[in-house]
Formats: C-alpha cells, sequence, structure tokens
C-alpha cells in the first residue's frame, strides 16, 4: 500500500458519496497549490493526467 492510499481512502470514506464538478476540482487544486506551492508540479500532472484520459494518443 502507498502512502497515499490512506488519504485516499479518507477521501472516499468522508466524502464518497458527494457530487462535485471538475469545475469545484480544479479550483480546489488551485487554492490546494496557493497554500502549498512545492506540491505545484505533483498537481500539475495529477490534472494535467485527468483531463487526458479519453485521449486515444496516449495509450
Amino acid at each position: 500500500m502507498y502512502f497515499t492510499d490512506r488519504g485516499i481512502e479518507e477521501l472516499e470514506g468522508r466524502r464518497g458519496d458527494e457530487e462535485v464538478t471538475l469545475g469545484w476540482l480544479a479550483e480546489q487544486l488551485r487554492v490546494f497549490v496557493d497554500l502549498n506551492p512545492d506540491f505545484e508540479v505533483p498537481v500539475e500532472r495529477l490534472a494535467t493526467w485527468l483531463a487526458r484520459l479519453d485521449d486515444e494518443d496516449d495509450e
């Protein structure tokens, strides 16, 4: 189990029944990076990966 799995499990447990928009998620990621600039690169990679999930060229 990766260390991040605990955070993902907590997120799912606490907020797993909620529905959010991708716009809301994008805003929360911006706020997180503003508060934690050292995480800019990993958040950018996650956002790019999520944005391109359906791109056939990336497979």
